[in-house]
């Protein structure tokens, strides 16, 4: 009996390069990003009530550490985990330790802070073990890159547990090397990694960070919701509450008809499209908080100062970081005569933002104005896609 409980509910996780390309995202990893809804959500009200550079810099480095937690669980479900009670057990223990940290997040960089590390370092702790039992079953070829990784995850462990007891400021400044650490690490490992042992996305990878992408954009409905809900709700202030969300409307139109479904090139690229959405996802939440304070003071003649200049800022690093993105695609080069002009237009449509953000127009205008950039953006790509011979090509992993 024990046996037949370990072979079909107890399953060992798969080994490094046990790749099951045809895989695709299931129910309990959705289940699983759904905690996240919620402990973004918290950072994400932070900010909105913080609206400021130092509320910025806070919101960054919190939302960064959100981040490599769902990074990490996510790439191990899909590397390794399986469809089985096992893993289910340890995805279930994540979303428990996850629930317990949203807790602590909206307050993170104050008084919630020691309570936010020792939580995280719990969830680290879960994750360090169960790529430890990885590294148990992999192959002799496959042991120094384990050994570095479970490296970085114990000098985590100690590092966020030795944060939750220092001085506030001190602490956020070490959960802002941590996130910085981790980034420059991962460019660092797979630059040294033998290219036949690389991380390579596959269709199920790229889903979840679609999926991910879009509970992101869930930030800048709440955020439209919380300025009209806290707002009196005049013509005025619901016409620019409904602006506003078309911004998200733009973002997701760009996202997931260039980026979205889209495979990163192969041979060390990977780890680099990885890394370029946490600018894209971080500059979509910090928009919907920005969007509360637009909405609430929509009756004005000019755009709160904070609220303009986060929001532009918001668009135009998400229109940048997007250009970064699509130059590590497999259609980048396939499709050059729509990416380029597309590139080209993405960075000016951040340049334009910001002057909008600099102008500081009425509320309306100001997010009419976004979206209009957006949407400008968008009709480059398509002018381009009608000129194709075969429209067909333009479609995800086409030819």
């Amino acid at each position: 009996m024990l046996r037949e409980f370990r072979s079909r509910f107890w399953r060992p996780p798969r080994a490094h390069g046990e790749v099951e390309e045809d895989r695709s995202v299931g129910f309990i990893e959705l289940f699983y990003d759904l905690v996240y809804v919620v402990v973004i959500a918290r950072a994400a009200h932070h900010l909105a009530e913080h609206l400021s550079w130092r509320g910025v810099g806070e919101f960054a480095v919190i939302f960064g550490m959100i981040w490599l937690a769902w990074l990490n669980g996510s790439l191990y479900q899909d590397l390794h985990g399986r469809e089985d009670g096992r893993s289910r057990t340890f995805i279930f223990l994540q979303m428990g330790i996850l629930a317990v940290l949203a807790v602590y997040t909206a307050d993170a960089a104050g008084e919630s802070g020691q309570g936010f590390a020792l939580v995280y370092t719990a969830f680290l702790l879960v994750l360090t073990w169960m790529w430890f039992t990885v590294r148990r079953r992999d192959a002799a070829e496959y042991m120094a890159m384990t050994a570095r990784y479970l490296t970085a995850m114990l000098a985590s462990v100690v590092v966020i547990l030795v944060s939750g007891f220092v001085p506030a400021g001190a602490r956020l400044t070490i959960w802002g090397f941590f996130v910085a650490g981790w980034v420059v690490s991962a460019r660092t490992l797979e630059g040294a990694m033998d290219e036949e042992l690389a991380f390579r996305a596959t269709d199920s990878t790229v889903e979840r960070f679609g999926l991910f992408t879009i509970i992101v954009l869930g930030e800048v409905v709440v955020g439209v919701v919380t300025g009209l809900s806290e707002a009196t709700r005049d013509f005025r202030t619901i016409a620019t509450g409904l602006i506003g969300l078309a911004i998200g409307f733009g973002i997701w139109w760009t996202y997931f008809d260039f980026v979205g479904r889209r495979m990163p090139q192969s041979g060390g690229r990977t780890v680099r499209w990885m890394l370029s959405h946490l600018p894209v996802v971080m500059a979509i939440a910090a928009s919907g908080a920005a969007l509360v304070s637009l909405v609430e003071h929509a009756g004005e003649g000019r755009s709160p100062t904070a609220a303009a200049w986060v929001l532009s800022a918001s668009v135009a690093v998400a229109l940048a970081a997007l250009t970064y993105i699509m130059s590590t695609l497999a259609d980048y080069g396939r499709l050059a005569s729509i990416y380029r002009p597309l590139t080209t237009a993405l960075l000016m449509g951040a340049g334009a933002a910001l002057l909008i953000g600099w102008w500081r127009p009425a509320p309306w205008a100001l997010a009419l104005a976004l979206f209009a950039i957006l949407s400008a953006v968008w009709w480059v790509a398509v002018i381009g896609w009608l000129r194709l011979d075969d429209p067909s090509a333009a479609q995800p992993n086409a030819g």
